[in-house]
C-alpha cells in the first residue's frame, strides 16, 4: 500500500496554531508508530468459531499455522483534524497492508489494509496522547481500535487469552465445547493436514505461541501498542458490519461486535531499533446467542526498513 512519493498532506487553508506533538518525548512525531516503519514477516496461530449453516452443529472450531506479512509506510506531512469545541490538531500515521496465509495449505486467509495514527492529547474531549488503528477486512467488517502507546524495559507481559464461547455481553458465563479438546473427535473442527503443528497447549493458550517464541531471547526494551473498539482505554473506536454479517430480526450470521489488539515492538540486545514484532488480538464474534472468541497471533521480524529520522514539525501558523 505504498503512497505516492509526492503526496504529502497538507491542510487547506493551514490550521492555525494546531496541536501537535502527540509524543513529545518521542524524537518523532509519529510516537510509539514509528517503529512499526519497513516491512514484516514470520509465523503465527489462528483460531476461530465460525457459524455453520448446513449440518447439526451451529458452530465449526477453525485452527490455522500461519504465515504473516506486515508492510507499513509513513504517511508524508501532518494529517489535520479540525476542532469545534478545542484547537485544530495534527496527527501522524502510516498506511499498512497485511497478508495472512493458511502455512500448511498455503491458502490466503486474509488480507487487511488499514491506517496507525497518533493523537495528541485533545481538552475536549479531556484525553491524553492516544494512538488508534483503523481496518477493513473483506469479509464485510471495518473496525476502528483506540488506545495508548508506552516503551518500557524489558520483554513484554503476555498474558493468558482463552477461546472458550460466553454467553453475549457476559464473560463470566462460558460456554466450553467438545472442539477445544484435541483428543476428543469432532466433524465441527479442522482436521487433516491442516492440524499440523497444532498443540492443545495452543488451543489452551493462543499466547502461549508468542511466549514460547521469545524463550532465551535478551529483549531490552518494549514499546507497546494496545488498542480496543470499546471503552476503556480509550472513549473512541467501534465495529461496523455487512447487512450478512449482522443479521436480522432473527439473528447476526457472524457479527463482529467487538476488537482489542495488543502489539509488541521489541529491541533484542545489541541493536538499537525494534526488529522483532509480536501481537495479540481477540474479535469476538456474535452469533448464536453466544460470543465466540477469534484470536490470532503472530511473531514477526523486520525485513526491510527502519523508524524515519526524527523529522522537523512546521511551526504553527499564528492566526491574524
Amino acid at each position: 500500500m505504498e503512497l505516492e512519493t509526492q503526496f504529502i498532506f497538507e491542510p487547506l487553508p493551514p490550521l492555525a496554531d494546531p496541536v501537535h506533538d502527540p509524543f513529545p518525548d518521542v524524537a518523532n512525531p509519529l510516537g510509539p508508530l514509528a517503529g512499526l516503519v519497513g516491512t514484516w514477516a514470520g509465523q503465527g496461530f489462528n483460531c476461530i468459531w465460525r457459524p455453520n449453516h448446513t449440518s447439526a452443529s451451529d458452530h465449526f472450531l477453525e485452527l490455522n499455522l500461519t504465515s504473516d506479512q506486515l508492510a507499513f509506510d509513513v504517511i508524508q506531512g501532518q494529517i489535520p483534524n479540525r476542532g469545534l469545541l478545542q484547537p485544530d490538531i495534527n496527527m501522524f500515521g502510516l498506511t499498512y497492508l497485511q497478508q495472512v496465509s493458511d502455512k500448511n495449505l498455503n491458502a490466503g486467509l486474509h488480507i487487511e489494509p488499514g491506517l496507525w495514527v497518533d493523537i495528541p492529547a485533545t481538552t475536549d474531549p479531556k484525553e491524553t496522547p492516544s494512538v488508534a488503528r483503523l481496518a477493513s477486512i473483506p469479509h464485510g467488517t471495518t473496525i476502528l481500535a483506540q488506545g495508548t502507546g508506552s516503551t518500557s524495559a524489558g520483554a513484554p507481559g503476555i498474558h493468558q487469552v482463552g477461546i472458550t464461547p460466553f454467553t453475549v455481553n457476559d464473560p463470566t458465563a462460558l460456554v466450553p465445547f467438545a472442539e477445544q479438546t484435541l483428543t476428543k473427535a469432532s466433524k465441527f473442527r479442522t482436521s487433516g493436514a491442516g492440524l499440523t503443528g497444532i498443540t492443545q497447549k495452543m488451543l489452551d493458550n493462543p499466547n502461549s505461541v508468542l511466549s514460547d517464541a521469545i524463550v532465551g531471547q535478551q529483549i531490552t526494551t518494549t514499546t507497546t501498542l494496545h488498542v480496543s473498539t470499546n471503552e476503556p482505554p480509550v472513549p473512541g473506536g467501534g465495529t461496523q458490519n455487512t447487512a450478512f454479517l449482522k443479521g436480522g430480526a432473527q439473528g447476526a450470521n457472524a457479527r463482529a461486535a467487538r476488537a482489542t489488539a495488543t502489539f509488541w515492538l521489541e529491541t533484542l540486545q545489541g541493536e538499537t531499533i525494534p526488529t522483532q514484532l509480536q501481537y495479540s488480538q481477540i474479535v469476538l464474534l456474535n452469533f448464536s446467542g453466544l460470543s465466540w472468541p477469534h484470536v490470532t497471533v503472530a511473531t514477526l521480524t523486520r525485513q526491510s526498513g527502519a523508524p524515519p529520522a526524527p523529522v522537523q514539525v512546521d511551526p504553527p501558523i499564528q492566526a491574524s
